[in-house]
């Protein structure tokens, strides 16, 4: 079970490009919070990443910085660009479509590619949020990501059939590297982090076999069983790794599982208590309840009325 490749396809971590920045001469860019997470590839010339309380971090051709979700942040010409106003019709037009964004002077200097990772927000796992911090990675130290960079890059220079495609999927994949990088400089557990859980091989262990086998009866002793070690060195790791007991992680992880399942299938509500692993429907509702504030049929019922309004456009 390769628990990190299942986590991000039951969190919907998913990217795409949001845009291309082309600017030279003085320029500045100030892009508020949102609720995914933000990665800008460079991929001509040199930029400069603002965020409150931080240092301007330059950023050089082929490099790439990934922002935690909901970090507001300017991409500038320069560490002491002045960020005002901008065309906020332009800018979201262009994050929206993926068309090119112009700013400051010709000719344009410098490229960079705005992509956008959101995460559904139906799922409670928390992912990409485990990156605390704007995280920076050089074209130099990492021949793999400098080849991916290069694809997209080429990919977007000649748009042709598929290339749409062709391009989401090397975002994603581009995630999939920066968390492999984030893992190799933070050798350390980060406490209360899941990729830092990823580090502790307790923890890790367990993660594997929940997320193979959700519907499994698990209980902190028959999972301690499992990975061969004490009950309470599995909740001492549990609680140091991730922040948690083992029990409440099984919790969360089944009704992230059961959550997906009610929004997106129309398989019955015993149906899906008996696949997370819930002995009665009962049980499964009683569970559902206190983590979503209501029983699944009604939340169920709530999110497929809120899609169809989104739909429509409007109210029913």
């Amino acid at each position: 079970m390769d628990v990190l490749a299942e986590a991000l396809r039951v969190s919907g971590a998913r990217g795409a490009l949001g845009g291309v920045l082309e600017a030279g001469g003085t320029w500045g860019l100030w892009l508020d919070s949102s609720p995914g997470a933000a990665l800008h590839v460079v991929s001509r010339g040199t930029m400069w990443l603002h965020v409150p309380g931080g240092k301007p971090l330059e950023v050089g051709e082929g490099d790439a910085v990934l922002l935690p979700p909901g970090t507001a942040h300017g991409l500038a010409g320069g560490p002491d660009t002045v960020m005002g106003p901008c065309d906020r019709e332009a800018t979201g037009r262009a994050l929206t479509d993926g068309s090119a964004l112009h700013l400051g002077s010709d000719p344009a200097r410098t490229e960079v590619l705005i992509l956008r990772y959101e995460q559904d927000p139906e799922v409670s796992t928390p992912v990409l949020t485990s990156l605390a911090r704007p995280m920076h990675v050089t074209s130099r130290e990492n021949a793999q990501f400098r080849k991916t960079v290069e694809f997209l890059t080429a990919e977007l220079a000649q748009p042709q059939i598929g290339t749409t495609a062709a391009v989401n999927s090397i975002v994603d994949l581009l995630l999939i590297q920066f968390v492999r990088v984030w893992l190799a400089r933070h050798p350390e557990r980060q406490p209360g982090s899941w990729l830092g859980g990823m580090r502790d091989p307790v923890v890790r262990d367990a993660l594997e076999r929940v997320h193979a086998r959700p519907e499994h009866p698990w209980t902190t002793e028959s999972l301690a069983a499992a990975t061969s070690v004490s009950r309470a060195t599995l909740s001492r790791h549990f609680r140091s790794a991730l922040g948690q007991t083992p029990g409440a992680y099984v919790t969360q992880w089944r009704l992230d599982l059961a959550s997906v399942r009610l929004r997106d299938t129309d398989e019955p509500v015993e149906s899906i208590a008996d696949a997370v692993g819930y002995a009665s429907p009962h049980a499964f509702s009683r569970a559902f309840r206190r983590a979503r504030g209501m029983p699944p049929g009604e939340y169920r019922a709530r999110l497929r009325g809120d899609r169809g309004q989104t739909a429509t456009g409007g109210n029913a």
